[in-house]
């Protein structure tokens, strides 16, 4: 009986560890937050941000997009790049978060919020904390910024 066991675990874990050949198959890794990405209407960012440009005011979206930047400390915030070099900030809803050590590149479906907010001094101060960054940057940052962010309810990274 015991013998029969054991090959039967062996036979299950054999089996689904098989490889997917399918061409168009995404292998999607963990997904964080209280709402699961719906993958299926997904945008890309340059799209996300035509279609928030063209209505101004607090949108939903769903969008891919590969994370730019993580936060070191607690995994709090992502940054991601707007495909022109410059990045926006994600937070995350009700402060879940993914794993600080999430590589940048990693490729994320994001749904949330995306919407304008002004970032106070002491905010920006805390983000270039958490980023690492030095005494000196932190302290040359002196004005607020009035720019786009977004809050995730829900991400799911691919692996």
């Amino acid at each position: 009986m015991k013998k029969l066991l054991i090959a039967s675990l062996t036979a299950t874990v054999l089996f689904s560890c098989g490889e997917n050949k399918s061409e168009n198959a995404i292998v999607l890794g963990k997904s964080y937050g209280p709402v699961k990405v719906d993958t299926a209407n997904a945008m890309n960012v340059k799209e996300m941000l035509e279609a928030f440009d063209e209505k101004k005011g607090e949108q939903a979206f769903t969008f891919i997009a590969p994370i730019d930047e993580v936060c070191s400390k607690a995994g709090c915030w992502i940054n991601v790049d707007k495909g022109n070099g410059e990045a926006f900030m994600v937070r995350f809803k009700d402060h879940f978060t993914i794993p600080p050590k999430t590589k940048v590149g990693t490729q994320a479906y994001l749904h949330g919020i995306a919407y304008m907010d002004t970032i106070s001094v002491d905010l920006l101060r805390h983000f270039a904390e958490d980023a690492g960054k030095s005494k000196e940057e932190i302290e040359k940052i002196t004005k607020p910024e009035f720019e786009l962010g977004f809050e995730a309810d829900g991400i799911t990274l691919i692996k």
